[in-house]
This record gives structure tokens, C-alpha cells and sequence, in this order.
């Protein structure tokens, strides 16, 4: 996922090894409450908080982390038991398919006020439906601590394969975004991935680990970076410092010249949802200017709000956080995660493994 969501619905064990503790979280569905399926960044109370007070409601959250996890959820609870979904940007076209969205009003969402890279209908729509809005999005790209390197070099992607800061890169361990990454260094779009380039990958990949000081997930390597075991974060991006600049704001992140793989997060309402009216209001929400503002600037993880005009509403030093006034360079220069069919995704996976092992 993008970022907290390693584990894709192809991921089919999950559906296995988190079914005793799916039993344990099936909610008791009140007439005054709502019970949302979410990322760690919807559990802020300065995002839920304003609309539980004026619905007069209590909305209840389940944080998970991978839609595998989030269907195993689903499959052990009871029809209606959920009502909200947060769900990765590239995962809804096979949730919808799998018949678990409901058709949003198109009509009543500010669909037009998203930007328009972010909009996705591709992703959100089928045969003229909605079923999903893209709520916030951002970038895997270079994070870095702006006082042990020159900010210039993060620019270009090739100055983490030069010996200028060998022992100083962490390494984001996701290997989508992350193979994605060495295509665009490579020259390539990563739709130009195939089984014949990965030989040429590896041997990108393993020059990258020789530079490395470490390879981690989202918690290890944004550590890393912050407590400077490491100056650069290759994979990072606004979610993995902008939360932390207030209290070091030496932290930085920026989409190189050759590119960046962009993530997103969609909201969505379940078919069989009993609160589906109460539901699309908490989408309405948190798709407005001051929910989108709140929700950019979570206490979890920052990430650009899907609705522009939530600029309006961000303070100054949060767009410079965000890198507001570039993301007209930075959507035109980013692209999708490349979602590979399931022989070429094993054949990426067995390289990233040797990368690891490397």
C-alpha cells in the first residue's frame, strides 16, 4: 500500500491467520452508533470527534493494517455488522467485485473538487457506479534528514547508488513501491516490469543493500531515520517525517526527478450496512474541507487531503509539510503501484527475498 498495507487481498492466508481474532472484534451495532473498519490515522479523536458530536452518534473504529486482514474481519463477522471501510486505493475494483460496496451518490460528493490524478473513476467506478472516493494520498519516494545531506542529491535517485552516503540509507521493506523505485531509476516506467528485467533489478537492488544500513518496516525505518541511525529513507515520504517536524525539523522528504509511486486510501460504505444513510454522512465528512483537513494532519501518519480545497483550511506551515505548492510536479511526475499478475508478483517477491537475504 501503499504504506500500511504490505498485505494485498491476494494475501489469501490471512483469511486463516487472523479468524480467532476477526471473532473477537464483531461489534454490537447500536441505533446511535457506527462501526468503521479504518487506518490508524481515522483513530484520531480531532477527525471522529467533530462528527460524532454533531450527529449526536458514537463511532466505533477497528484499526487494521492489510486488506487481508480487513476481509478475514468482514468473513467472521455478521451481515451488517460494518458500515465504513477504509480501503487501499488499488484493492477496491476487487472488493467491488467480490460485492461488498455499496454505490455511493456521486452526486453528493465532491468528487469534482479531488484532484484530478487522485480521482481514479478507473479504480472508484464500474459501469457508470461509484463505489468508493479517494480520500488522501501521498508519495514513495526520499526521506531525509535535511542537516547530514545535501537536499539537492535527494533529487535524483541515482546519488543513493553512488558511494556519497553508503551506510547512511535506510530501506523501506515493501517491495512494490520499492521495485517500483528501481525501475524509475533504471530509466523505466514500472509498468515496464517484467520477468526478463528482474535479473537487471537484482543487481540495482543488491548496490542498493551494499549502501544500506538497514532494511525495515514502517515503524523500524521511520526510527531510524529519526533517532539518526540513518540520514536518508529510500521508500519514505511525507507520512514517514511530516508527523515528527514539529519536534525535528530537520526531517524532509521530496519526489526525485526521475519520479515517484504514489499511494492512495479510498472510503467506501458496505453493501450491507444497516446504518447506510448515517454512514454516507461520516464519508460526506471527512470528504469535506475541515474533515480532509484533519485527516491529512493525523496524529498517525500525514498525507495529502484527495479534496483541494482543504487548502483552505490547512495552516501555512502544514502545506510546506506536505509540499502543497509542488504537488502539480510532483502528480504529473508520480505514478500508480504496479499491480503485477500473480506469476510475475511470485517471480518480484523471490527477488526482493534474495534482496533481503543479500
Amino acid at each position: 500500500m501503499s504504506i500500511l498495507n504490505k498485505i494485498r487481498i491476494s494475501g489469501i492466508c490471512c483469511l486463516t491467520v487472523f479468524s480467532a481474532a476477526a471473532f473477537s472484534v464483531t461489534p454490537v451495532q447500536a441505533a446511535d452508533e457506527l462501526n468503521a473498519l479504518v487506518w490508524c490515522d481515522h483513530t484520531d479523536p480531532a477527525l471522529i470527534q467533530p462528527f460524532e458530536e454533531k450527529h449526536g452518534v458514537r463511532v466505533n473504529l477497528k484499526e487494521y493494517e492489510g486488506t487481508g486482514t480487513a476481509l478475514a474481519i468482514v468473513e467472521q463477522s455478521q451481515p451488517g455488522d460494518w458500515d465504513v471501510f477504509v480501503i487501499d486505493g488499488v484493492d477496491v475494483p476487487r472488493v467491488v467485485d467480490a460485492g461488498l460496496l455499496a454505490e455511493l451518490p456521486a452526486n453528493e460528493l465532491p468528487l469534482d473538487d479531488v484532484f484530478e490524478q487522485v480521482q481514479m473513476r478507473d479504480v472508484t467506478m464500474r459501469d457508470g457506479k461509484m463505489y468508493a472516493i479517494m480520500e488522501k494520498f501521498g508519495y514513495n519516494v526520499v526521506s531525509y534528514n535535511k542537516t547530514k545531506v545535501d537536499p539537492a542529491d535527494m533529487r535524483d535517485l541515482n546519488t543513493l547508488w553512488s558511494d556519497k552516503y553508503k551506510g547512511r540509507i535506510a530501506v523501506y521493506d515493501y517491495y512494490i513501491p520499492l521495485m517500483d523505485l528501481v525501475a524509475l531509476k533504471m530509466g523505466m516506467k514500472p509498468s515496464d516490469i517484467t520477468a526478463d528485467v528482474l535479473p537487471k533489478m537484482k543487481e540495482a537492488l543488491f548496490q542498493l543493500k551494499e549502501n544500506s544500513v538497514m532494511v525495515g518496516e514502517v515503524v523500524s525505518s521511520t526510527t531510524a531515520l529519526a533517532t539518526g541511525e540513518a540520514d536518508i529513507l529510500i521508500g519514505g515520504g511525507e507520512w514517514a517525517v511530516a508527523v515528527m517536524q514539529s519536534e525535528n525539523p530537520d526531517l524532509d522528504w521530496v519526489l526525485p526527478d526521475q519520479g515517484g509511486i504514489l499511494w492512495s486510501q479510498s472510503l467506501a460504505v458496505f453493501a450491507d450496512s444497516k446504518r447506510k444513510d448515517l454512514a454516507l454522512e461520516f464519508v460526506k465528512y471527512v470528504m469535506s474541507p475541515e474533515g480532509q483537513a484533519r485527516l491529512a494532519t493525523s496524529s498517525c501518519f500525514w498525507g495529502m487531503p484527495a479534496n483541494r480545497k482543504a487548502g483552505d483550511v490547512l495552516t501555512a506551515e502544514q502545506k510546506q509539510a506536505l509540499r502543497w505548492d509542488e504537488q502539480a510536479t510532483f502528480l504529473k511526475n508520480s505514478h500508480r503501484y504496479f499491480i503485477p499478475d500473480a506469476d510475475l508478483d511470485a517471480k518480484m517477491l523471490d527477488t526482493w527475498t534474495e534482496f533481503l537475504q543479500h
